[in-house]
């Protein structure tokens, strides 16, 4: 019996070497950390249970049988991050590259269905050469086994993905239908097809790092929510996006300790200009509203004319979409739509309440909007928002023109409470493009038509230019002052915790993909 536990602990000793000394010092010199070492990174100390450590390849072709290491080139198991539950795999790139077999998808799979049955968030940290060639068919299979699995769990259970090396192929396509995506800048990336593969079909010379790096996916593509410098960055992000989030759909984010003060924020008087064409940073509202530090943007860098991500109100966590009045006049677009759309359904599948900061003069005019389908994508976020049952509250800070005043998070979609600045302007356009469409025979008959124009715009603004008419029909619930938001706010966040929405008897909405 000793000779035997023996053997086992020498067994479990060798696994924990991955592919060998040479392999992991050579990680080492890139200065990434290894499979096993960002598990523990992650996860508080001594939490980790690991699972199938003494898996290996059932593939005896092409010399296959005299390579054999235990754990099959995945690390996978469950522990605690900050006390709480979650399922992890870590692909270990010093095993045939992190390539992935039938037994490697097959452990994945096993924590992945153990995640859902329990309830609690997965987290796949992916470093992977893609499908292991020497396989064939069979680990082609256990790709669609784990794409098969990340769909049943959406809106279930949170996904966490990490690129933290390459990920290419079909071996892309897993994180790309998980909730969250982290890659680490200069050492990872992802792509369908290689650079190689783009010169010989399109004769475009492109490096990994342009075509799929990480700072690619985050400013062009928006496939990557969150860049980090290097590995314990990437999974501190992934720490702290997981505090905001409840451990499945059935739960609602834990509340952290707040006590109530002095609740009027004087600075949010001054960040406004007085003249409707100047920009103002809509972080400084935003700050100026939350918790102290507790604001966590997604998808920063891609498409900046509007703003998601979490934050703490009174203890709470909520989700944040916001126009920004500082890139494109914080106008809608193909990109940003899409973006708020995403994030809108995330927060409603895991009960977490959305705040909505509206300063939008109208979606994006061009010929490259019109034929790239804003009309389709500016649907998304309209249809996103008009379906999310979670507590929906909206502040316009000053503009809210034309279809975008709709579709950000109006009363008529459905939001719960709409409250407005005194200065905002709610109305079908600016006050001079209106002026010049509804006055345009008195001005071009005018004697003085510059005189009659601005007397005319200045007749449609103190009609328009303002919330009360919006707020006599109801479709504002009240018009606040600036430094009293963030009270309003807590206290009406508060009244909706409870809020129940039966919807209409159905399998799923058709969402405009």
């Amino acid at each position: 019996m000793d000779s035997k536990i023996k053997i086992l602990k020498d067994k479990i000793a060798e696994a924990h070497l991955g592919g060998g000394e040479k392999r992991i010092e050579k990680q080492h010199q890139k200065k990434k950390l290894t499979a096993r070492e960002r598990i523990d990174y992650l996860l508080d100390e001594g939490s980790f249970e690991e699972m199938g450590i003494l898996v290996t390849h059932r593939t005896t072709d092409f010399g296959m049988d005299k390579e054999v290491y235990y754990g099959d080139g995945v690390v996978t198991g469950y522990g605690t991050i900050n006390g709480r539950l979650v399922y992890v795999y870590a692909q270990d790139f010093t095993v045939f590259g992190g390539a992935l077999s039938e037994t490697h998808a097959e452990k994945i799979c096993k924590v992945m269905d153990l995640a859902m049955k329990v309830g609690a968030p997965i987290i796949g940290l992916n470093d992977s050469g893609g499908a292991r060639i020497q396989e064939g068919v069979k680990s082609l299979g256990g790709y669609a086994d784990i794409f098969y699995r990340n769909v049943q769990a959406s809106g279930a259970i949170p996904q966490i993905s990490a690129v933290m090396g390459p990920c290419a192929g079909g071996a892309v396509y897993s994180p790309a239908m998980t909730d969250f995506i982290v890659m680490v800048e200069e050492t990872s990336y992802m792509f369908v097809t290689g650079p190689n593969v783009v010169k010989t079909v399109t004769n475009e010379t492109v490096t990994s790092e342009e075509l799929g790096g990480a700072s690619t996916h985050a400013v062009k593509s928006g496939v990557a929510h969150k860049t980090s410098s290097n590995d314990a960055a990437c999974l501190n992000d992934i720490r702290k996006l997981l505090d905001y989030l409840p451990q499945n759909s059935s739960e609602v984010p834990k509340q952290k300790p707040y006590a109530l003060g002095d609740e009027i924020r004087e600075e949010l008087t001054s960040i406004v200009p007085g003249n409707p064409n100047k920009p103002y940073d809509m972080h400084d509202v935003i700050e100026g509203i939350i918790d102290e530090d507790s604001f966590y943007e997604i998808h920063k860098d891609y498409a900046e004319n509007i703003i998601v991500g979490f934050a703490r109100l009174g203890g709470r966590s909520i989700g944040i979409i916001a126009n920004q009045p500082m890139f494109l006049a914080g106008v809608l677009g193909v990109k940003s739509s899409r973006k708020a759309a995403r994030f809108t359904r995330f927060c409603d599948a895991f009960n977490i309440p959305l705040l909505v900061l509206v300063d939008v003069p109208g979606f994006l005019p061009g010929t490259d909007q019109e034929w790239e389908g804003i009309i389709m994508h500016g649907a998304k976020l309209l249809y996103a928002l008009s379906e999310a049952t979670v507590p929906r509250i909206t502040v316009i800070t000053r503009k809210a023109y034309g279809g975008a005043y709709d579709v950000m998070n109006s009363k008529h979609i459905g939001a719960d409470f709409n409250f407005a600045w005194p200065n905002a302007e709610i109305a079908v356009m600016g006050a001079k493009g209106a002026s010049e469409i509804i006055f345009r025979r008195e001005i071009a008959t005018a004697e003085n038509p510059t005189e009659k124009l601005a007397e005319k715009e200045a007749e449609y603004a103190d009609k328009f230019a303002n919330p009360y008419r919006a707020a006599r029909r109801g479709f504002i619930d009240e018009v606040i002052l600036p430094e009293d938001t963030r009270r309003k706010l807590l206290k009406a966040f508060a009244m909706l915790e409870n809020k129940e929405v039966q919807v209409p008897k159905k399998k799923h909405g058709n969402i405009p993909l």
